[in-house]
């Protein structure tokens, strides 16, 4: 670690002048590790011993100073790279407060400004920073691992930096007859590091409850506790192939005709990525005192992964194909009054979130939701159907793009309870 002026003269205090630096407690697992220097690097990370403290900002820095009065080591801000994206951040909270899971998701800018840190003479390593802020009125406390910049090959942790699913059709979104087989399906994989991806494709079918964003996350994304907990659906096949330190693979999909169309409506094709064993990418509870048990976080990403749709029948009319739209249930529908509320629309390539809105017949928004890129579809709770207008609602997705601000927007459409 580099120190500074500032920090040497701290550094030769005697040790009393100090208190908070002696007085740190959070622990973490791995301290360091290896990184791309050349893309972005993702890596399962687990703190302990928080005591009523919450973690709040992430940093990424070329060099540390003391955090006095505070506890810890933070970052120089004249040697700031940049901080954890919001839309990254699928860091938890265990239930008891007392660890916390978190998923450093190196984006590719930090990477570059880290290497050229290296190329003009500074140190090839930098830093990783969690603040973490006391409900008790204690000091903050800050935490920090260390980034070694190498290749994205076998000593980096197997991390999935991109996945696209598409069928083997030019059709934006796929419709397929009753009982018809849907063409060959893949996934294209960017990753960094090497081995085992295994996992299973499975098929959300109409009427079952959509997936969250947590659903989507593949396995090792999720704290231990949290992984029994993804909802499965229908399984068509598995796989388990290896991967080679090459950074890119062409997943085959499971045979076309596993694929279920003997019900009409929308159907959301799975990628489900199980944890697999991965040295570099392990994480021991013990080390920090959370458990016994070690980790496993091979294949571990920051993203949930894409969901893959086709529609059993025909399209449902006024969804314009290439573009956001609509998709079920179609204008005007009467939705049964014991059936679940379900929504679905088209993906737009330029959205970060989803805005769900249901309003009422006076334009008075009684309901809304954000929903992550990804996820085209959304159960509403059923107390909805007592804020209708004469039994009528009007629903709405919004696209949600860079700084938060609205690219695009459905128009609105009305939605009425069938009688019984």
């Amino acid at each position: 670690m580099r120190m500074t002026p500032y920090a040497i003269l701290l550094s030769s205090l005697p040790l009393l002048a100090l208190p908070f630096e002696a007085a740190a407690a959070i622990l973490r697992h791995p301290t360091g590790t290896n990184v791309n220097s050349q893309g972005a690097t993702t890596v399962f990370i687990t703190f302990g011993g928080l005591r009523s403290q919450v973690p709040v900002e992430a940093t990424w820095c070329g060099e540390l100073v003391p955090a006095a009065p505070d506890v810890g080591s933070k970052c120089d801000p004249a040697t700031i790279f940049g901080r954890l994206p919001i839309r990254f951040d699928q860091s938890r909270l265990s239930a008891d407060g007392t660890a916390f899971t978190d998923i450093m998701s190196i984006p590719p800018s930090v990477a570059r400004r880290a290497y050229q840190a290296a190329r003009s003479g500074r140190n090839s390593s930098f830093f990783y920073v969690r603040r973490f802020v006391s409900t008790s009125g204690g000091p903050d406390e800050y935490v920090f691992v260390t980034c070694k910049l190498t290749g994205g090959g076998a000593r980096v942790p197997l991390a999935l930096l991109d996945v696209r699913l598409a069928f083997a059709s030019d059709a934006p979104l796929l419709s397929v007859e009753r009982d018809a087989v849907p063409p060959p399906l893949q996934a294209e994989i960017s990753y960094n590091g090497t081995g085992r991806l295994q996992g299973r494709w499975e098929v959300v079918l109409p009427g079952d409850e959509p997936p969250s964003g947590r659903d989507l996350l593949p396995e090792a994304s999720l704290p231990a506790e949290e992984r029994p907990l993804q909802r499965r659906y229908t399984q068509v096949e598995r796989f388990n192939v290896f991967l080679p330190p090459t950074g890119r693979v062409m997943l085959p999909g499971p045979d076309p005709k596993k694929l279920p169309t003997t019900l009409d409506g929308l159907h959301q094709v799975l990628l489900r990525i199980e944890a697999s064993d991965d040295k570099e990418a392990d994480s021991d509870l013990a080390a920090v005192g959370v458990g016994e048990e070690v980790v496993h976080s091979g294949a571990v990403a920051g993203f949930p992964l894409p969901v893959l749709r086709y529609f059993v029948g025909s399209v449902p009319a006024g969804v314009a194909l290439g573009a956001f739209s609509l998709l079920a249930p179609s204008a005007g529908a009467a939705v049964p009054s014991g059936s679940p509320l379900d929504f679905s629309w088209t993906q737009a390539p330029e959205a970060l979130l989803y805005r769900f809105e249901i309003a009422d017949g006076e334009g008075k928004e009684v309901f809304s939701a954000l929903l992550q890129q990804g996820i085209g579809s959304y159960r509403a709770p059923s107390f909805l159907r007592e804020k209708g207008t004469n039994g009528k609602l009007r629903w709405r997705v919004v696209v949600i793009g860079p700084q938060n601000r609205p690219v695009a927007a459905s128009e609105w459409r009305e939605v009425r309870w069938a009688a019984n």
